[in-house]
């Protein structure tokens, strides 16, 4: 893997979490709205929007670099609208990049034997 590749990827774990933490809040925060009179909605919409237009920016480049599967890259798009599913793509992106990682080494180890 190089390293715009895991750059992408890293990026995209980034803003993973984030993401899933402000689509919550927006959704405790429209409850909230309907049952109380505080009314946050607005500032976490537009928080929640940021991060998730950064978030389908972020997956676009990484499904470019890692030419991922369609299916691979649906489920990380199906991820990101799914309440608890930015945490779980943050788990899913930190294994496939140690992954990645442990095998660049081993083939940077190969060609040094060689």
């Amino acid at each position: 893997m190089d390293l715009k590749t895991a750059s992408s990827l890293h990026r995209l774990r980034l803003v993973s979490a984030p993401e899933a933490v402000s689509f919550l809040l927006l959704l405790v925060c429209s409850v909230l709205k309907r049952t109380t009179d505080f009314n946050a909605v607005p500032v976490m919409g537009a928080v929640h929007g940021i991060l998730f237009v950064l978030y389908v920016l972020f997956w676009l480049d990484a499904w470019n670099r890692t030419k991922w599967s369609f299916g691979t890259a649906a489920l990380y798009f199906v991820l990101s609208v799914l309440p608890f599913g930015g945490f779980y793509a943050e788990r899913k992106l930190k294994a496939e990049a140690a992954a990645a990682v442990a095998a660049s080494r081993d083939a940077a180890k190969d060609s040094v034997r060689i």
